[in-house]
């Protein structure tokens, strides 16, 4: 299941040549990430009382158009567990209304025992427990 959130390139975000500045991308991958987490019932704030946060291994981005200010976009992600694995991946696009694919990103992602401080075992079974709507998360 794909999800979605539509966001507006704005002009304070723009670099000097007025696309789209590089780290911004990444809060739009973040945007969505945690748009689908609270949609599926999981806030911040529930996430953090559990003992766990979330932690970003690492984060790929192909750029493939680029984006001006005011262009409409649609952020999209989707969970990709692995059993037995300690970490999961999102995998993301970024898509004008044309259609036209302006990025794609790729995130390597954790859950994070808050007072060990080591990855939890398990995590699709942790954010299970924690969802109200699981299948939005891939489970």
């Amino acid at each position: 299941m794909t999800f979605s959130v539509p966001v507006l390139v704005r002009g304070y975000e723009l670099d000097t040549q007025g696309h789209l500045n590089h780290a911004v991308y990444h809060q739009y991958g973040e945007h969505a990430r945690w748009e689908l987490m609270r949609a599926a019932g999981i806030s911040q704030d529930k996430f953090i009382a559990s003992g766990v946060g979330a932690v970003v291994l690492e984060s790929t981005i192909k750029y493939k158009r680029e984006l001006r200010g005011g262009d409409e976009v649609t952020v999209t992600c989707v969970f990709d567990w692995k059993e037995g694995e300690k970490v999961f991946r999102f995998h993301q696009q970024i898509i004008k209304l044309d259609g036209t694919v302006s990025a794609e990103i790729t995130v390597v992602a954790g859950a994070m025992d808050l007072t060990t401080r080591r990855l939890v075992a398990e995590p699709a079974e942790h954010f299970r427990g924690l969802a109200e709507n699981p299948e939005l998360l891939g489970l």
